[in-house]
């Protein structure tokens, strides 16, 4: 690929005002993409399904966390750039920083592009309701019928992506095939690198760089490799490698989605829990080569520790209190029971199926649709989950308990249901991990940049070397209890007279 002036001066066809990012500008081909109806779709997927049940201002949608996404992707990869040539520069002295060139830049050019649109991409296959939708049962059984995912891949050559078929689909998966063919259908001269290169760094995927990857790869080494290095020759297997790092900037312990809906499901759920200093992070991000043991990987200074502890830790404490709030957990779950509920019907599931079968019928599945279903159905079925949903009838919540075995959960249902005299199945649980992090102490896709004052160099040291902070938690699993209102016709009566009150 040429080098694109236009692209390094920062020249953009079109901005974006965003309310976390401010300006998010946008290249040409990034517009055509954006404009393409399989992303345009994205307007009608909620980011948090019903999370505004409970927090109003959470409506914000999958396409506007897409284009953040794209944004924070891109400034991650600058800011390794940046500091890579801050290092040069600080070098200046020496053979290795004599400059950079020509190739360099348009490395740099190709990469960006790369990674911008992947992470653009990257949720383009999420269904109705984000992830409640896979969570359901109905959902889950046709998301694994026979011969699905060739449904999907008809007339299209999959191999270049998958060495084989998978058998229970997800929406990443999606995201893949609906990308294939957003990209596939730009005019050759229009697309910033080959579409295997762009789908490599998205999930579930396996490709090896083509030979424009390996091109790149070569020319940005020099850019890379410690400024002590005499060797200029690329290492051996150094394109899967760097295809592997980058693809952690789309997908990874420290990633640009994390990033994106950290910030934007705080911002819109006006809480202050998922903040955290992404500028000082940026600044402190590095890439990390290690000559003795050809690793090579995200890196932070040890300045930036305590960065990286806020955004994990921020992402913890929103996965406790907001996304496993009880009251959301509790519509959650009512949520899944609705779409089970309509699913039922013969209409319903042919349409859904067909969507699930066919990417270009998969644009027309939405919130809407089933926000129709629901309503279609409850104006027939008054005691109905449809009806619930609809007039936020809340669950009552009547305990919470954390790490249940399944034992300990079964046992639990049976104590409620004697606690509140009534049936077993008059009790339902609902739950939702609190992820915290991979990072432990032999964790090795990112690793602390450390300077030693003594021999005035960096050194690579694993996190769990500098800090101990990540050893303090673990996941969570987080489960709520509940009285099921169709079972219990009282209490489903009593609700529907009070209305939607809080």
């Amino acid at each position: 690929m040429n080098l694109d002036i236009e692209d390094l001066l920062g020249i953009h066809q079109k901005l974006i005002m965003d309310p976390v990012h401010g300006g998010i500008p946008l290249l040409l081909h990034e517009v055509k993409i954006v404009d393409h109806p399989l992303f345009q779709r994205l307007r009608f997927i909620c980011q948090n399904d019903i999370l505004s049940l409970v927090f109003p201002g959470a409506t914000h949608s999958r396409f506007l966390h897409s284009i953040g996404t794209m944004h924070v992707g891109g400034r991650m990869f600058k800011a390794m750039i940046e500091n890579s040539l801050k290092r040069k520069h600080a070098q200046r002295n020496t053979e290795s920083s004599s400059g950079i060139s020509t190739s360099m830049l348009e490395a740099i050019s190709f990469f960006s592009r790369v990674i911008r649109c992947a992470c653009l991409l990257h949720d383009v296959g999420h269904s109705s309701f984000s992830h409640q939708f896979s969570r359901t049962p109905t959902i889950k059984k046709a998301l694994s019928q026979a011969g699905r995912f060739e449904q999907l891949w008809l007339d299209q050559d999959f191999h270049q992506i998958y060495t084989a078929a998978p058998i229970n689909l997800e929406h990443e998966h999606f995201s893949v095939r609906a990308a294939w063919e957003i990209l596939s259908d730009l005019n050759q001269d229009e697309l910033p690198a080959p579409i295997t290169d762009i789908l490599s760094l998205m999930e579930t995927t396996e490709v090896k760089p083509s030979d424009e990857f390996q091109k790149h790869a070569n020319a940005i080494w020099l850019l890379i490799k410690p400024i002590s290095g005499s060797d200029n020759c690329v290492p051996e297997n150094f394109a899967p490698k760097l295809q592997h790092v980058l693809s952690c900037i789309v997908s990874g312990e420290i990633d640009a989605d994390r990033a994106d809906y950290m910030l934007r499901d705080g911002f819109h759920s006006s809480v202050t829990i998922g903040g955290f200093n992404l500028d000082h992070l940026l600044s402190n991000l590095h890439f990390g080569w290690c000559s003795q043991t050809s690793w090579l990987g995200l890196a932070v200074s040890d300045k930036g520790i305590s960065s990286l502890e806020d955004f994990v830790y921020s992402r913890h404490q929103m996965y406790r209190q907001v996304y496993a709030h009880k009251t959301a957990q509790g519509f959650d779950w009512l949520l899944r029971a609705a779409i089970d509920e309509v699913m039922a019907q013969d209409s319903v599931f042919s349409f859904v199926d067909h969507c699930l079968s066919d990417i270009t019928k998969f644009k027309r599945l939405t919130d809407s649709y089933f926000w129709e279903a629901f309503r279609q159905f409850a104006s027939t079925n008054s005691t109905s989950f449809s009806h619930c949903i609809l007039d936020r009838i809340k669950l009552k919540h009547v305990a919470s308990r954390e790490n249940l075995s399944n034992d300990e959960e079964e046992h639990y249902l049976n104590f409620l249901a004697k606690e509140h005299s009534c049936s077993k199945e008059n009790i339902v649980a609902s739950s939702i991990t609190a992820k915290f992090t991979k990072i432990r102490h032999d964790f090795n896709d990112i690793k602390i940049l450390a300077y030693d004052h003594q021999q005035g160099s960096h050194t690579l040291k694993l996190i769990s070397k500098t800090s101990h902070f990540f050893n303090k938690f673990n996941d969570e699993r987080i489960t709520h209890f509940y009285i099921n209102p169709i079972r219990n016709n009282d209490t489903l009566t009593e609700h529907s007279r009070q209305g939607s009150r809080e």
